[in-house]
Formats: structure tokens, sequence, C-alpha cells
């Protein structure tokens, strides 16, 4: 799929750590609540908590922890005020990244920030130094074992969908932003379960890194996802799959 970096493959694979599972609980929880705090609690009525809903379902978040999620989004439990935030910085070797997050500090969260690309080789800059270099795109994901190609093809590029691959293990679905809903949608009429689906920045052009700049645009990346206040990175850097297991190893 143009655009997918595979920083994103790594990140979702280490995702199944206890660790990175906590901090993803995290994250997840926070969009809920802003979900439903900015369109109301009905699930039916809001898109936006909707696919919250689904993402905490596809990462096995129990149904408690996703209604008291949604009750501190409308105010009928006590919880924190987020503000969404979105930074612009560039990385080693002229890479360029793209970071939203959910904050109730917005202070706090500039300052963490710029210290972690200072420390990572970056530089944390003003708006418009990567946007520009990146699109809107909806990306979807599906088990692999349940839809095949034929199935994908039909169903989720006739309802609108760009193009779709697979890592092997999930098939990942694009779409323009406004048709994220429709293919879902025509991906669960034809009872194909979504693990996830969100609307995120796809780079225009990747920027192959190697060596030290590989390196550390890896660690720079895997530094800004864990800041809590951190909801998505993305990059447009990629990495060959021979440089990738030298820094695996």
């Amino acid at each position: 799929m143009s655009g997918h970096s595979k920083w994103a493959t790594i990140k979702h694979k280490k995702a199944s750590t206890d660790a990175k599972r906590g901090k993803m609980f995290t994250k997840l929880i926070k969009e809920l609540t802003v979900a439903a705090r900015m369109g109301g609690g009905d699930i039916g009525g809001n898109p936006r908590l909707r696919k919250a809903v689904d993402n905490a379902k596809g990462f096995s978040m129990p149904a408690d922890t996703i209604k008291r999620a949604i009750l501190r989004g409308t105010g009928d439990l006590e919880g924190v005020n987020y503000e969404e935030v979105l930074y612009e910085g560039t990385g080693p070797g002229g890479t360029l990244f793209l970071v939203e997050g959910l904050t109730d500090n917005r202070n706090r969260t500039v300052a963490d920030l710029r210290m972690v690309f200072d420390k990572n080789g970056g530089v944390l800059g003003s708006s418009g130094t990567a946007n520009w270099a990146f699109d809107r795109k909806g990306i979807i994901t599906v088990v692999q074992d349940k839809a095949n190609e034929d199935q994908l093809m039909e169903i989720a590029v006739g309802a609108g969908a760009d193009d779709y691959e697979s890592d092997g293990e999930e098939w990942s679905i694009t779409t323009p932003p406004e048709q994220l809903a429709t293919v879902v949608d025509a991906l669960e009429a034809a009872k194909i379960p979504t693990k996830t689906s969100n609307i995120v920045y796809v780079p225009k052009s990747k920027k192959e890194v190697t060596g030290r700049d590989a390196e550390l645009a890896m660690k720079l990346a895997d530094a800004i996802d864990d800041n809590d206040d951190v909801q998505n990175v993305f990059s447009d850097f990629d990495i060959s799959d021979e440089e990738l297991a030298r820094l695996s190893e």
C-alpha cells in the first residue's frame, strides 16, 4: 500500500507485548473519551465514537473499560478534558514527522516532544514543516484469514476503497477519508469483521534511510510513540528489509 512504512508494521507487532498493550489501551481510552465528548455517547449518531469503539474491541479492550471511557466523555463520570493537537518535525536524514496527540496540558506536551526530538537527532518544527508531504487517507485493517483477495476486490474496492495489501498477518485497506465509513459498513455487511479503521497521514513519497540514520529514525519514532500524550506518529522514512534485519538483531 502506497505510503505505509515498515515502522508502522513493526510498531503494530510490538504492540502485542504487555507494555505496549497498556500504552495502546491508554491511547484508545483517550480517543473514546474525546469522541464521546465531541459527538455524544450514542455510537449510532457519532461515527467517530463508533470507530473508536470498534478499534478498542479490535484490541480486546473490556466492555466495562469502554463504557467508563464513554461516560467520562459525556460527563456522566468525572474525567480529564483532552485537547487535540498536531505537531510537525524533522528527523535524521531529512525525514519528516507528524504527531497527533490528545493532551490536558499543551505546554507540557510541547516541552516533552521537543526534548524527544532533540535527543534523537530531530527538531520539533512549526506548522507547515511536514504537513505538506502527507495525504490524508483512511486505513482499515482486517485479520488475514477473515477475507480473501477476491472478496476485498469485490466488496472493499467496490465500496470505494483505493487499494489493499497484506503483511502476511493482516490486510490493510486504503480509502479516501470520506469513504472510510462506507467501506467499513460494506465489509461488516458481508460478515467481514474489521480490526481497526482510522484516518491517517500517508507520505506522498518515502525517504529510504540506512545506517545510523535508519537507527535514529526508528528510535525517534518509538520515543515519540511512547509519550503518553501521543496518539499517532506518521513519518516518511522507509527502511530496506536488509537494513531492518540488521536493526532487529
